[in-house]
Parts: C-alpha cells; structure tokens; sequence
C-alpha cells in the first residue's frame, strides 16, 4: 500500500507516512519489515518495558490478495521475557483489515499518560480513550470494540505486565509467544481496533490468477493440508507425536504419554460438535470451535503442553485452561511450560483444579502467579533449580522432544527468539516426510538443512503466509506469485535472500543484547526420556552446531563475519564482543 501509520502515544500523535520502498524490497514485509524497523530506531540493549520501546503491527505484500492462507499479520518488538528481538504472527482478520485500511505497517512508541486504543479506518486514525475498557479480560474487550472492526487486544495479564501475556485477535487468534502483550500493556495501549474497504493493486492480474490457481492445486493435493489438517486441525498430531516417542511428558522427562489418545484430534472429534473456523482466506482451516458453546478448542500446541506435559488425559480441563488463556491474554505454551516446571520442582503433578487456579493467578499477577508469570527460567532458578526450565533463551519449548529430533535440536538451540518449533519446522521432514522424510536420529546433513529451512521460514513470515502451505509448495511457486502482485522480479533464489539477511539481521540485534548462547537444557544431553530414547550425545552436537556456523557463514563463535554481511547488505557486525 506504500504507506505507514507512526503513533506516539506519548504525545497522542497518528501520522501517515509513506512506506521506504526500499526497505519493502528488501525486507518485503511482516518479520522482515519490523525488524528492519526496529534495528533502526532503537537499541538492542533498551529495556522492553520502558516508553521508548518500538512495537510495529504489519502485514505482507500477498496479504489483502486472493492468496491462500495470507490472513495473518507480525507484531515485532523486543520481548521482556527472552530479550531477544522478536516477532509473533497471529491469524484471524486483523491483517485483512489492516491492508484495507490502507497501511502496510503500524509502528507505536511512547506510553500514554491513560488507556487507550488505537482506531483505524481507511486512511486516517486516532486515539480514544479506553478507561471503561481498562481492567476488562479479550472476550469482553473484543464484545465492546467489535462493532468497530477487527480488534486485537490485550487482557488483564498484559495490562499487569505478565512476561507470558499474549495479544488477542478478534478473542481467539493470538499472537501469543514472547510476552508482547506485556509490551502493549506498558504503553497503555489496550487495544487496536481496524476496518478498512481498499483492495492492493495487483501489477500482473492475469498472470496472478494463473500462479493462484497453482498454488490452490498444491493446496488441494497435498494429504497433510487437505486431509489431515483440514479433517482434525494442528490436534492430528497428538497421537503420531505420541507414538513417534517425541511428546513432551512430565516436562520432557518422558517422551511417550499413556493417555495421549484422551486428547487427541479424534478424541475431540468424537467429544465435540466441531465447526472449521479459518483465518481470512484459507482453505486449510486448523482451527475448531464447539459448535454448542462457542468456545475455542485447543491446537496441538495446548494439548501437548497442558496435557501430556503436565501429566493430563483431561480434555474438559484443557479446553477450560485453554479458554482462560484466551481471555486473559496468556501464552498457553509458557505458561503449560512453567506450571509443568513448578510441578517438577514440587515433585508431584498438579491437580486441575490447581492449573486452573494458577492460571488465574498469573494473569492477576497475584501471589505465586506473580513469580510464574516471570516465565519458566526466572522462577526454578529463584527456586535453585534452573534446570527444571526446558526453555531456550528464556522461551519455553514447544511439544517436540528433540532427544527423537536431532534436526529439530539444532533448530531450537539457534532459533533467534529462542524455544520455537516455527522458526524451522523440521517435524516436516522429520516426522511428516515434508518435503520428504529423513533420518530424524542422525545428525546426517541436518546443521545445512535447518539454517535452509530457517530461511526458507523466516521468509514465509516476511511474506505473512502461514507456513502450512510450505508442506504443498515451495520458494519457486511463492517467488511467481510476488513477482505477479508486486511487479518486481523475484527469483526463488532471491526471495530466500530475503529470509537469509533477516536471519542475520536478528542475530546482530541479539548478540548486541546479550542473549545466551545456542544450546539446549542440560537434561537432554543427560537423560534418557524414561528408556524410551537416547541423551543427545554433547559431541555430536556441538559438531554439528559448528557445522551450521560454518554453512550460515559465521565464525567459530556464531558472529556473522563482514563477509556475509556485505553480501546481504547488512552492516553492523563489527562491534559484537
């Protein structure tokens, strides 16, 4: 669309501005474009929470189009529970609206002196005041805003600063990992509500439809998107997880769950009148709502980590902590990922009246809730017992053991957020044989593979498209479709550029802000899941971790060498300690 729309809630300023062309080449939009933006306008070292921090809300350039699965948008900010830059995605309608408002990004800085919420339409915005709004939880924000468009809030766990605390759109697409609803909440910002009517123009219409019509072939054949996601959502996975000896158990001491089938996709299938809610324009729909209730049901995020990893077979309860989540405004993974922490550190398993209390508590951020809401890390290593955190730089890992993953193992220690099975999904190859299935127990190939897929990833979030459709298709048929809606001339192998020189630009921002080194919880090189697997061997990992430097053009210590920098176009490496 060209254009930007700059906030200070300082100074309770809203201004259009025109989009750098340059940076939208180079960086597309969505993951890239915030963190460009952010490597410019602030420190790496500045503190998350204070005023001057940058959080930017953007879209891609396939969003608004008649692309499959492109109804997403970034937020990017740096995160008060890892530290690192970091962006979260989120579906629903909030990306559609803002496109058709007519902005490519929205960057907000400062701190309103009173709650408010920010009000777009096509063209213009302004700021109103929310203090009837302030104290509300996201389905009752969303119930008073909606009228007005898309909403994406924050719940009381934002508003209090909870290092767990999501961004909530529309109260059941959220934007949940990092903490950035703590980021919204420090500025007061309650919500942002949007609705728009412009459409993007397409530069090639009728090549666009023809590399379309492609992409929803792909779509259409492919049995993960059009059979197993479509029939059962992301909770497919629970029982081949299960059976593949990688689910997360008692907090990853175990790898296999004997009730896992009690909440799986079938198990809700069967308990449940489901109905597909999609995000804008998607045909694969992974997302479940009970049709009696309304309420959302769980994805395999949720199931695994409230379930097997605390030590539940109770579908009822994990729906219920599900949907408390979602009001609240909480990350599921964290906060499943600390409580099952806490219950290590107690040496029992939590009742589900107890979870559900606890929930509670951290989104009040009350009493012991306070202390868990820190995240996982924070609490066992005030409890003496760090190593109860099965996180990578602070980020609680998501359902996959890597012990039965060693490309997955690599990809969570050098993920740029930290513990995230996003940034490079190697469950694809590993587990689902996407695009074909490798050795998921030999370290073979893997340290070139994942910074592959890492780039690979990392672009489909530049372009703001859901990376399921990365099961269907690839760089080639993703670069045709761009080059027809943009007018530039993509190549496949220039679009995983773009990917590459985001991934780099991530890693120059965290080695200036400190972040822990690339590694993994010490219980995976030490324990053996319950004799159902094998320790990761520390040699064999460090090799390999050296192997992935040596691919992504670093040296020895993970720092970008001036080489590869001025070969992506970046600078700024040469002051990294």
């Amino acid at each position: 669309m060209g254009a930007g729309l700059e906030v200070d809630l300082g100074r309770g300023r809203c201004e259009v501005v025109p989009a750098d062309p340059t940076l939208l080449e180079d960086y597309l939009g969505g993951r890239g474009l915030g963190v460009a933006l952010l490597r410019r306008r602030i420190a790496p070292t500045l503190d998350p929470l204070s005023p001057e921090s940058l959080m930017v809300f953007t879209v891609g350039p396939l969003t608004g189009t008649r692309t499959a699965c492109t109804g997403r948008h970034a937020v990017v900010a740096k995160s008060p529970l890892t530290g690192t830059i970091f962006d979260s995605n989120a579906g629903g309608r909030f990306g559609f609206e803002l496109k058709a408002a007519g902005y490519d990004y929205v960057a907000v800085t400062g701190r309103a002196p009173r709650p408010v919420a920010l009000v777009i339409g096509d063209g213009q915005a302004e700021l109103r005041d929310a203090a009837d709004l302030w104290g509300l939880n996201c389905q009752d924000t969303v119930a008073r805003l909606s009228a007005l468009g898309s909403v994406c809030c924050i719940g009381r766990a934002g508003e209090r600063g909870v290092r767990l605390a999501a961004i909530m759109n529309d109260g059941y697409a959220a934007a949940a990992r990092g903490g950035l609803g703590a980021v919204m909440g420090s500025k007061n910002l309650k919500a942002i509500v949007v609705r728009g009517s412009r459409r993007p123009t397409i530069a090639d219409p009728a090549t666009f439809e023809r590399r379309v019509s492609d992409l929803n072939r792909l779509l259409a054949g492919s049995p993960v998107s059009s059979k197993g996601l479509a029939v059962y959502g992301t909770a497919v996975l629970v029982n081949l997880v299960n059976t593949m000896k990688v689910m997360p158990t008692d907090n990853f001491r175990r790898v296999r769950f004997e009730g896992a089938e009690a909440v799986s996709g079938e198990a809700i299938a069967a308990a449940y009148r489901t109905k597909r809610t999609p995000c804008r324009n998607c045909s694969i729909a992974c997302k479940r709502r009970d049709e009696a209730s309304g309420r959302q049901l769980p994805e395999y995020e949720t199931l695994a980590l409230f379930g097997p990893n605390c030590g539940s077979a109770d579908l009822a309860a994990i729906c219920d902590l599900n949907e408390l989540c979602d009001d609240y405004g909480l990350d599921t993974v964290s906060v499943a990922g600390t409580l099952a922490c806490h219950a290590e550190i107690e040496g029992r398993r939590l009742s589900t009246d107890e979870m559900r209390d606890l929930v509670r508590r951290i989104g009040e951020r009350e009493g012991l809730g306070a202390e868990l809401g820190e995240g996982s890390l924070a609490y066992a290593s005030r409890r003496g017992r760090p190593e109860a955190s099965m996180s990578v730089k602070s980020l609680e890992l998501p359902g996959y053991d890597p012990r039965g993953m060693l490309g997955m193992a690599l990809s969570y220690a050098t993920s740029n957020r930290g513990g995230c099975h996003l940034r490079a999904y190697m469950v694809g190859p590993e587990i689902l044989g996407k695009p074909k299935l490798i050795d998921r127990r030999s370290w073979g190939g893997k340290s070139g593979l994942v910074q592959v897929f890492q780039n690979v990833f990392t672009t489909a979030d530049c372009l703001v498209i859901c990376k399921f459709v990365l099961f269907s298709t690839g760089e080639e048929e993703l670069a045709n479709v761009l080059s027809a809606v943009t007018g530039v001339d993509y190549s496949s192998e220039a679009l995983m550029r773009v990917g590459e020189r985001v991934w780099n630009a991530e890693r120059l921002f965290n080695l200036t802000a400190g972040v822990p080194a690339d590694t993994l919880p010490e219980r995976f090189f030490n324990e053996d899941g319950g004799g159902d697997t094998r320790p990761i061997s520390r040699a064999e990992f460090e090799e390999a971790r050296r192997q992935y430097y040596a691919f992504r053009g670093w040296d020895a210590r993970g720092v970008p060498t001036p080489e590869k920098l001025a070969s992506l176009g970046l600078e700024g490496g040469s002051a990294i300690p």
